[in-house]
């Protein structure tokens, strides 16, 4: 189980992504340039123990219209060399020392343990506290299987209306998760889905 460690990181997620996120195709700047805020996500361990794994949904813009992300994030403790145009920046973590910080998406650990989660072989667990799963987090899988499993990632969340099923169809899985909204409202998204073929 992946451990929290309650101390600063420099520079933060936060100032890292807002580096990051306006040379994103997907990523619509604000008005006053980004000003992400996290609203929630949740984490995947790593079995080696050597990657942090953690799905970070971030919110921008008026609170009447907010736009919402979810930037999948690793972090190493050495830089991963075929990863390194998905390099966000390195960071000074006050226990671990300087971490390798990527777009999660293009990071192979994070990948595969996706895909394991669709397969029932990962368990989500709480985005800030040690040891503590998160039931809230929940992948539907009609598929084979099989191994590996290669979903794809929403970037651009939109919140399900209340009282949407959450079933599989018509993609062969989905990943559901939620996070707030700027004015506190709890809501629930599709954060990632395997597809045929």
């Amino acid at each position: 189980m992946a451990v929290i460690h309650r101390t600063t990181l420099s520079p933060t997620k936060l100032e890292l992504l807002a580096s990051w996120l306006p040379a994103q195709p997907w990523y619509q700047e604000p008005e006053g340039g980004p000003r992400p805020a996290k609203a929630g996500g949740f984490r995947l361990d790593d079995p080696a123990g050597e990657v942090g794994i953690e799905f970070m949904v971030v919110t921008e813009g008026p609170e009447a219209e907010p736009r919402s992300y979810l930037v999948p994030l690793t972090y190493r403790a050495a830089p991963l060399e075929e990863a390194a145009d998905a390099l966000l920046g390195t960071a000074e973590h006050g226990v671990l020392g300087r971490r390798w910080v990527y777009d999660g998406a293009h990071d192979p650990v994070l990948v595969r343990e996706l895909g394991a989660l669709f397969l029932g072989k990962s368990a989500p667990q709480a985005q800030s506290e040690s040891d503590t799963p998160d039931p809230t987090v929940r992948a539907h899988y009609t598929g084979p299987a099989t191994a590996p499993l290669t979903p794809r990632l929403h970037r651009a969340l939109t919140p399900l209306p209340d009282g949407a099923p959450e079933e599989a169809a018509p993609a062969l899985g989905r990943l559901f998760a939620g996070w707030r909204l700027p004015d506190g409202t709890g809501v629930r998204g599709v954060f990632a889905v395997v597809e045929e073929g």
